[in-house]
């Protein structure tokens, strides 16, 4: 995966990278009559289905192989009983994220947060006779959070390139953080976690990570990768090179973007409740912009030209626009503002508000109340409209000259087939000491192209 992005970025930079990334696109909507969508997201290789979360307990699946796509009748998955608060477009609860199992073609194992109201956290599986449809008695609950609020839920998740489960949750609502949770090591919630979900069977639900901060430690949480967030309302792993953006909602002033390096997200601390943004609170907890502190890379500011609640989104990997390569896209939820970054090198580059292109669709469907963004396998972003209770919108980014259907490139393909296989191998050894393999772009076939060859076994996205 990391090579075929590569190749893609390439591209990108060899081009005049500041106005490209800055490249007009527009949106395409691709399915509309959901209820209060949240989150849309594809299983590991799946290039001919989206997943819709709706907010009252169901999840939809979006059939990418018709033309135009269309919604499957029956549900993947109905557990509207057991959530709470899914049915209020005004409210923070309900069915709010869903992560799929890295090894999902083998295991049928995906995840999900929902409100119950304790902030629940469960595993199921795909059902043996169709993989359109999900077992509901395979339910196994991870964590169970109690949360003395209804708001501040948070309620994102997302495996990581190192394999573990990230799960972010709010502070657990109310104002300024009442009880202090999100500067609190031994309360989960204000939080990102990390487990390892990678177990067989029911017991354990999970393994705690070993390099969490306050794994094996008193005080401290074992789940814990870091503290001091207020809601983060939607944060992404950029598929190529595993940096972690987090978008953080504010209390009364500022709204926040924070970008974490690929493998440094452990122990950091974010700020809330001392800081907001970069302002200080005047609450405790932490010193404000203290050197312990992770800094916002972007914040707003509460008005019209910013907003009230920002929604993050994703960086754009697809092959669809390859001068896009690295555009991160986020919006507010209640302003309906849209906007595009990138960050290179420590700094925020290529900033751009998306509105005219973005808010009206190609097709002239009205884009707003942006709840959230998602990929497909190829890398493509789509972003999830809520637009009343019940027509919420998907729509998806494409040029501004129109949609292009594209396949990633898959370097370790040698045979052109489509599949990794003994095939390649083969071709890899024969081509041994040779530029004729070359996947790393060292200029010769050596143990590096090797292990990129086996880490992209099996069939293309």
């Amino acid at each position: 995966m990391k090579i075929r992005s590569a190749l893609i970025a390439a591209v990108a930079v060899s081009l005049a990278s500041s106005a490209f990334a800055q490249a007009p696109v527009r949106t395409k909507r691709i399915a509309s009559g959901l209820y209060l969508p949240t989150l849309v997201t594809h299983a590991p290789g799946d290039a001919s289905r989206l997943f819709v979360v709706e907010k009252r307990g169901t999840i939809r699946i979006i059939d990418l192989t018709t033309s135009p796509p269309s919604l499957v009748p029956t549900n993947f998955l109905n557990i509207d009983p057991l959530v709470t608060g899914g049915t209020s477009l005004n409210d923070e609860q309900g069915l709010l994220g869903l992560a799929f199992h890295p090894n999902y073609a083998e295991n049928g194992y995906f995840f999900v947060f929902y409100t119950a109201p304790a902030n629940t956290v469960r595993r199921y599986k795909v059902s043996a006779k169709d993989p359109n449809v999900a077992d509901p008695n395979s339910a196994l609950t991870l964590l169970s959070i109690t949360d003395p609020y209804t708001n501040h839920n948070g309620g994102n998740l997302a495996f990581g390139p190192d394999g573990y489960l990230y799960i972010g949750t709010g502070d657990g609502g109310s104002a300024n953080d009442p009880q202090a949770n999100s500067q609190n090591i031994n309360s989960k919630l204000g939080k990102m976690l990390r487990i390892d979900p990678n177990v067989i069977g029911n017991s354990p639900a999970y393994y705690p990570v070993v390099g969490n901060p306050y794994a094996g430690a008193i005080p401290g949480d074992d789940d814990i990768v870091a503290i001091g967030l207020r809601n983060p309302w939607r944060w992404c792993f950029d598929r190529e090179n595993g940096d972690l953006v987090i978008a953080d909602v504010g209390q009364n002033a500022w709204e926040e973007v924070n970008w974490i390096p690929a493998g440094t997200m452990a122990g950091r601390n974010f700020g809330w409740r001392c800081t907001e943004g970069t302002a200080c609170t005047g609450l405790t907890g932490c010193t404000c912009n203290g050197s312990t502190l992770t800094a916002p890379i972007r914040t707003y500011a509460h008005n019209t030209a910013g907003g009230y609640s920002i929604t993050g989104g994703h960086v754009y990997r697809g092959c669809a626009y390859p001068e896009l390569a690295g555009t991160y896209f986020y919006a507010d939820y209640s302003t309906n503002n849209i906007w595009s970054l990138r960050y290179v090198n420590g700094a925020v580059v290529d900033f751009t508000l998306r509105n005219t292109q973005m808010q009206t669709s190609i097709d002239g469907f009205t884009c707003n109340q942006i709840s959230s963004f998602g990929e497909d396998a190829n890398g493509e972003i789509y972003v999830v409209d809520h637009g009343g209770t019940a027509t919420g919108q998907i729509f998806k980014i494409i040029p501004a000259t129109g949609e292009v259907t594209c396949v990633l490139p898959c370097p370790a393909d040698l045979t052109g087939d489509r599949v990794v296989n003994a095939a390649d191998l083969a071709g890899l050894l024969g081509a041994w000491d040779t530029p004729g393999a070359d996947l790393d772009g060292n200029g010769t076939t050596d143990a590096g192209d090797l292990a990129a060859m086996l880490g992209a076994w099996g069939d293309c996205p």
